[in-house]
């Protein structure tokens, strides 16, 4: 009789398998405040947490309350910035889109007035104010595509920091386990076709080969549910080699 297979164990949950919340420090997102008011704070501190690859700046407001939000090139301790449709567009201000000129840099976008930011939070990325309408603003993301978003959503005047994280290597393997167990991520992964027919349904066999359709049902069983799942196309759509 075989084993659970990682699909399986992964699908049942365990503490293996879940994030860590210790090292969490607050929700990252704009504080609630109202659309019409302009509100000043400080930054008190540039700090990490666990998880999150971007470096978070933790702002003391006007009104004694402390925000968390993603921090930007250039921000540093003891810097001062403001939140609100009256602030100038300098690098860290936080303003709605209706009122960034077009070709400015930002980051950390709303895609809806409250959310607290949803669009270009990871680190070294930024999107571009394209083009001003009269009821929307149109911007370039870091994929190339465009979106068109309300002029009340807000964002942050500048790029994300810690853009050069990747340029850093593991250089063991122990150092990205930990890494991707802060996500709650399993490393490190093995593949199918290198285990025995018992660990999974693509093992055993005298050569690494799945020995079967790799295209599962969405409905199968979570013993035999690896591969592609409920896939319309694979392959190279019907294109013949020569």
């Amino acid at each position: 009789m075989g084993r659970r297979i990682l699909v399986q164990r992964r699908g049942r949950g365990g503490s293996q398998f879940r994030a860590k919340v210790v090292g969490k420090l607050a929700p990252v997102k704009y504080p609630q405040l109202p659309r019409d008011e302009t509100h000043f704070g400080i930054v008190e501190d540039l700090v990490h947490e666990r998880g999150r690859q971007t470096p978070l700046a933790r702002i003391r407001l006007d009104d004694g309350t402390t925000a968390y939000l993603p921090a930007v090139m250039g921000l540093e301790r003891g810097a001062k910035v403001s939140l609100g449709p009256d602030s100038p567009p300098e690098n860290g201000n936080v303003l709605p889109l209706g009122r960034i000129p077009e070709g400015t840099v930002i980051s950390n976008i709303e895609r809806n007035f409250g959310d607290g930011g949803e669009i270009a939070r990871s680190p070294g990325t930024s999107a571009i104010v394209f083009a001003q309408t009269k009821t929307s603003t149109i911007l370039k993301l870091p994929s190339g595509r465009t979106i068109e978003l309300g002029h009340n959503a807000r964002a942050t005047v500048g790029v994300v920091a810690g853009g050069g994280r990747m340029e850093k290597h593991f250089l063991k393997a122990g150092r990205r386990r930990y890494y991707l167990r802060a996500k709650g991520r399993k490393y490190p992964t093995v593949r199918g076709v290198a285990m025995a027919a018992v660990h999974h349904p693509w093992g055993g066999g005298r050569h690494q080969h799945p020995g079967k359709p790799t295209t599962v049902a969405r409905g199968a069983p979570p013993g035999a549910k690896v591969g592609n799942i409920a896939a319309k196309k694979t392959g190279r759509g019907g294109v013949r080699g020569k």
